[in-house]
């Protein structure tokens, strides 16, 4: 009988990693193909994992709260019944084994220096030096279990071992010895908050599953993304006074509501067509120019923040980008978003000023190349071209780039034109339909 194996499941297009919430088995259940076996969280959406087989499960190899890069194993199912298991696990070569016998420098090491907040709260619990680490994951990626085998062996590798074997040997000549080859310098470890402790009267607060994904994921985009940001104001009078001479037969007719947020969604996509560089991704070797637009949007929870996708946002109406908003953030508060409603977003429009923000710098939503947080419009006095001073509605626009993509006169190219847009936006210009 076969012994097959389960991995995680990519759950979005730059989705590279998940956490396991919640086991829905245990070792000795018996599933069928397509039932649930575990909850998956990673920054973007929160779904049930589905079997790939009909069998009995025979080990998970996570635990709740381990976050495993995508194609990692998190459990195995024996297929076809209750035969004996002894002849594949004299077959398999175990992990720690096969990183012996095979040389470091001949495996793929893209992910060796990927750690997960699991890998990093237990090297940094025991003291582990994870530049000495060699791991069995994907790509070299460290998993947890390669540190658990290195605390029950006993041969946990510090930094302070390293910087001895740098050494000279003592005597005369070793202080020219160290001069000449330095110690190396022990790795410096993200904060964990282990050096932060409660006081009486303080309330500690455990972090979710869900809350250490969007941690991890802003993490990258501030470590991998060089961010500029840039900011506009915009003259928002005529749409105010058009969305606010619809809304009510708007809202009697269609049974949604006609919100500002729609109509800047909508010049978005309109100026992201006109300026396709912003639509782009960093690559590596190469920066993606993406064909469709697609508008990511924030919605947020009590504790969370979800970004489902608007799908060619381009190619709909002011009403229809209006109902998928509505839509959308219901399914989020429902806790309906499924991974679907979460892939192709190319770029992001966040709706700071629902909350009365009048100017902020959004994190972009990796591997994005740039994010526009459209704030609360306000009315404020502004010097009009004839010299006269009225009072107008006014909004700030501000962005962030990932200055590796985009450079800032494309960029404020770009926000001129979704200003232009707002600005003629009127009763005579304007279809919603």
């Amino acid at each position: 009988m076969a012994v097959e194996q389960m991995t995680m499941p990519q759950l979005g297009e730059s989705v590279t990693e998940g956490t396991i919430s919640k086991w829905l088995v245990s070792v000795g259940d018996t599933v069928n193909k397509y039932d649930p076996i575990a909850e998956v969280m990673t920054d973007k959406v929160n779904a049930e994992v589905p079997s790939s087989f009909s069998g009995v499960i025979k080990e998970l190899t996570a635990e709740e709260g381990d976050t495993l890069a995508v194609g990692e194993i998190i459990c195995k199912v024996e297929v076809g019944g209750s035969a004996e298991t002894e002849a594949p696990a004299q077959a398999e070569t175990p992990a720690a084994e096969k990183t012996a016998q095979e040389p470091v420098q001949e495996q793929d090491q893209s992910n060796k220096k990927r750690y997960s907040p699991a890998v990093l709260r237990l090297a940094q619990e025991n003291d582990i030096d994870l530049t000495q680490v060699n791991g069995t994951g994907a790509g070299g990626r460290i998993t947890r279990k390669d540190l658990q085998q290195l605390i029950e062996g006993g041969t946990i590798p510090k930094a302070a071992e390293a910087g001895k074997q740098a050494q000279a040997p003592a005597g005369k000549s070793a202080p020219l010895a160290q001069k000449e080859t330095p110690a190396a310098p022990a790795p410096v470890k993200p904060a964990q908050g282990a050096s932060v402790s409660a006081q009486p009267g303080d309330v500690e607060i455990p972090v979710t599953g869900i809350r250490k994904a969007i941690a991890a994921n802003m993490l990258r985009s501030k470590h991998e993304a060089p961010h500029a940001w840039t900011m506009m104001e915009v003259d928002a009078t005529n749409l105010v006074e058009y969305r606010n001479s619809l809304k009510n037969e708007f809202k009697q007719k269609e049974g949604f509501n006609l919100t500002f947020f729609a109509f800047f969604v909508k010049a978005v996509a309109q100026a992201l067509k006109e300026f396709p560089q912003i639509n782009s991704m960093w690559a590596g070797d190469s920066i993606i120019q993406k064909k469709d637009i697609n508008i990511s949007i924030a919605v947020a929870t009590d504790d969370a923040l979800f970004v489902p996708v608007i799908k060619h946002a381009d190619e709909k109406t002011i009403k229809g980008i209006a109902r998928e908003i509505s839509e959308l953030a219901g399914k989020v508060r429902a806790g309906k978003l499924s991974a679907d409603d979460m892939k192709g977003g190319t770029f992001t429009v966040n709706n700071t000023g629902s909350f009365g923000s009048v100017q902020s710098m959004g994190i972009i939503n990796y591997p994005q190349a740039a994010i526009l947080q459209v704030e609360s419009i306000v009315k404020r006095p502004v010097v009009m071209n004839n010299g006269m001073i009225a009072v107008r509605d006014m909004v700030n626009l501000c962005m962030s780039l990932d200055h590796r993509v985009l450079d800032g006169l494309i960029c404020g190219r770009f926000l001129a034109r979704v200003k232009e847009i707002i600005e003629q936006t009127s009763k005579e210009t304007t279809s919603i339909y």
